[in-house]
């Protein structure tokens, strides 16, 4: 029984909302404990980030053994400098090997190092210091393999449904609202439980290397319900090409290979020696002295720095593999003419979790995992561990949701008030109508202006305000949700007055003791609230809001 006057999909055990790695995983265990499955995304089964076609390569690291286990959980919480949750951690790597064995089991293609090039320096992930057990998922293979073993399981997918809000009944998740694509109208999928796996942040900037329907809507909406993010300021930024195509990643192990210059032709003063440590990892971090290279980057402004690269011949095994990419992609010229900047990648951080999906705060029968999520990761994260939690807690999330369902309500639950005031209209791909595309526009710019490179008091603040006035006057639901979610992560920014890995401040360029904790953010008084070292008290819940009155971010 769903809300009167809304198309109603028929119940499911476990609602997946995204279909990238970690919702397709999900699905899949969550199938094979015998639930009802409907995976419900705004683009098409195998989307968002997992599969956006502007990255290489969806590389995948583990423990060689149990010794190297352990090794690896100490240097995450070591590159997390103090913000990646230890019990995550563990889960997190000590899951790594089944999670492999299961996606050879599932027929998926999974790519090796070359025979004897296993242990070139180009192997090492990001940020780490050794060699791992390195898999390259082959997304074709991937998207064969799976998909074949979801119809297999009876999944049923629904494209087009962007996630709106999600309805309580008794304290538990009873269904999701969605914005049909197709129609502009509202949906609802009732289920027993829901696993959201919608993706990071990367949305909400105006450069981004994020699938298009990784929005962070979802965000706004566990806070909402009473959820809870944490370290939302530790955002990703990679560097990705202007020329000659638009928002590609750049390789960063060519870095030593190149030349950088500003637009007018000036060579950066850059030290061949920087340029070879910031080939060792993709992001830019503030840990680590090689952060001259992204600040003289970021220095050449909008039209960002030329690249001229010499490469030698025969390339290492990882970087062969890099330009032959680039070659089919780009073109045999793809060495020239190459312009880069900074773009918004992956989140470090995300929605609060614990070691079994559960979102923390939240009602129950509320579960997330992959990029969505925080605590496993901290402030820098080792590469190739952004693909294995989707795949350790997206097999985590679908099955304790498997073992988590519950009977229907008796009664249809009431819709929140943003949707009986009609609060949502469709009129492009994106689910935005035009009225709000200014708006967005500005939201993006915002973020990219002052939430990326270079942050620091004023312009955060600035952003915060911009972020509160569009908050404060929109009239669409997809609005507001994207302007809580860009505060969230705002007002994180701005706690943290220091620099830590991913999040550097220009008014406070070194790490401060006083900030060794993850930064939480709730709900209080309608707004995103953030604090340090511990959980905050987030407004206590009124009776349900399916059953009572909310504004349009609430």
């Amino acid at each position: 029984m769903g809300p009167r006057d809304m198309r109603t999909l028929e119940r499911c055990d476990v609602l997946v909302v995204g279909a990238g790695l970690a919702g397709t995983q999900a699905a899949l265990a969550a199938a094979r404990q015998g639930a009802r499955v409907r995976i419900a995304s705004a683009g098409p089964l195998f989307s968002g980030s997992s599969f956006f076609p502007g990255t290489w390569g969806l590389g995948l690291v583990g423990p060689h053994d149990e010794d190297d286990a352990e090794d690896l959980v100490r240097t995450i919480c070591h590159v997390g400098a103090g913000m990646a949750d230890e019990a995550l951690v563990r889960t997190l790597v000590h899951g790594i090997p089944g999670a492999v064995r299961e996606l050879a089991a599932q027929g998926c293609e999974l790519a090796r190092p070359t025979a004897g090039s296993e242990e070139e320096l180009d192997y090492v992930p990001c940020f780490d210091h050794a060699t791992r057990d390195w898999h390259g998922i082959r997304r074709d293979g991937y998207v064969h393999a799976v998909g074949r073993l979801l119809r297999e399981e009876g999944v049923a997918h629904t494209a087009g449904l962007e996630l709106l809000d999600v309805l309580e009944a008794s304290d538990r998740v009873c269904g999701g609202v969605f914005l049909d694509r197709a129609t502009g109208d509202l949906a609802y999928a009732p289920c027993g439980s829901m696993v959201l796996a919608t993706g990071g942040l990367g949305g909400l900037f105006d450069r981004t290397l994020a699938g298009p329907d990784a929005g962070g809507c979802a965000h706004a909406i566990v806070l909402e319900h009473g959820g809870r993010l944490v370290n939302v300021e530790f955002q990703q930024i990679m560097c990705g090409l202007l020329t000659p195509v638009r928002g590609v990643v750049f390789n960063e192990r060519t870095f030593r290979y190149a030349r950088l210059r500003a637009a007018d032709g000036t060579r950066l003063a850059l030290d061949e020696g920087l340029l070879r440590m910031r080939s060792a990892h993709g992001p830019m971090t503030a840990r680590l002295p090689d952060l001259a290279v992204d600040l003289a980057i970021a220095a050449a402004g909008a039209a960002g720095a030329s690249v001229e690269l010499d490469l030698p011949s025969p390339l290492p095994d990882f970087v062969g593999t890099y330009a032959r990419w680039a070659e089919q992609a780009l073109g045999p010229g793809w060495t020239r003419g190459l312009r880069i900047c900074h773009f918004a990648h992956a989140s470090n951080g995300g929605v609060a979790i614990d070691a079994h999906a559960r979102c923390l705060g939240a009602p129950q029968g509320l579960f997330a995992c992959g990029e969505l999520t925080g605590g496993m990761h901290g402030a820098d994260r080792i590469g190739g561990l952004s693909s294995a939690n989707a795949l350790v807690f997206g097999r985590i999330a679908g099955s304790e949701a498997a073992g988590s369902t519950a009977l229907a309500p008796l009664a249809a639950p009431a819709l929140p008030r943003w949707a009986r005031d009609h609060a949502w209209r469709a009129a492009d791909a994106a689910g935005l109508s035009h009225d709000a595309a200014p708006d967005v526009a500005l939201l993006r710019r915002t973020m990219g202006e002052h939430c990326l490179v270079r942050r620091d008091e004023p312009g955060l603040a600035h952003a915060i305000d911009t972020l509160l006035g569009i908050r404060a006057t929109a009239r669409e639901r997809q609005l507001a949700l994207l302007a809580t979610s860009a505060l969230a992560a705002a007002r994180a920014m701005l706690e943290r007055r220091e620099s830590r890995g991913a999040h550097y401040r220009a008014d406070h360029p070194r790490e401060r003791g006083e900030y060794a904790a993850p930064i939480f953010v709730g709900m209080r008084d309608g707004s995103p609230h953030a604090s340090i070292a511990r959980v905050p008290e987030a407004t206590p819940r009124p009776p349900r809001r399916t059953t009572s009155s909310g504004s349009l971010g609430a």
